[in-house]
């Protein structure tokens, strides 16, 4: 279903800080989440783009337009309270991290897949002293839980919009170790998404796109993008 629509009801959006954080104004007046809690970013970079996604809209308000709103929005409403609950979703995808389980065969995806996975275990290895155990197959395997706490503790003093956004990351490639990589700028954002879709390539160049996914990908790849742009207004 279509979100509903909503007339501009402001003229004018505008920030201003407050303490540690950064209010977005509307008509001078404090925008407010969902759940009316009050719309302010811990930086000035992010509130800025945000002031400049209110201001951009037109007649009505296109809330597809507006996705870094959404996501300060979404984890401001969430708050501390669901901030472990985030952090525990992204270590619960490292247990069976796409980045781990390889093919079988064909040899040209099985070596598709080291070269471009490979990388990204080297990172999360020097990065966060995380070595994650790579299979063949669909058979599971343990990760060591040494890589677990080593991750948890990187994540252990992050705010709640940072683990919001990681979620996010982690959630759209289906890799916790992509989605770290992404945090901490060891990749640009397009290499990393392609990364996750290693698998998917390698079928359409032998069965050829389908349009339907290649429309859900496209989405999936703005969504991405918009959560690399927030995680880099943070610092």
């Amino acid at each position: 279903m279509n979100a509903p629509r909503i007339k501009r009801f402001y003229k004018t959006a505008s920030l201003e800080r407050s303490g540690e954080r950064y209010r977005i104004l509307l008509d001078g007046r404090a925008a407010r989440t969902r759940t009316r809690n009050e719309l302010a970013a811990p930086t000035e970079k992010l509130a800025a783009a945000i002031v400049a996604e209110w201001a951009a809209q037109h007649e009505e308000i296109e809330q597809s337009k507006m996705p870094l709103t959404g996501i300060l929005s979404a984890a401001i409403d969430g708050g501390e309270g669901a901030a472990e609950e985030w952090r525990e979703d992204i270590l619960d995808y490292l247990k069976s991290d796409l980045v781990c389980y390889r093919a079988i065969e064909p040899a040209a995806l099985v070596k598709r897949q080291a070269d471009g996975w490979d990388p990204y275990l080297e990172f999360a290895r020097q990065e966060f002293g995380a070595a994650l155990v790579v299979t063949s197959g669909i058979v599971a395997v343990d990760q060591p839980g040494i890589a677990a706490d080593a991750v948890r503790k990187a994540l252990s003093e992050q705010s709640p919009e940072t683990l919001f956004a990681l979620r996010l990351a982690t959630a759209i490639t289906g890799s916790a170790v992509l989605a770290l990589a992404l945090w901490r700028r060891a990749f640009p954002p397009g290499e990393i998404f392609e990364a996750s879709r290693i698998d998917e390539r390698f079928q359409e160049e032998r069965w050829g796109v389908d349009d339907e996914a290649k429309a859900r990908e496209d989405r999936m790849r703005a969504e991405f993008m918009s959560v690399s742009r927030f995680l880099r207004m943070l610092k």
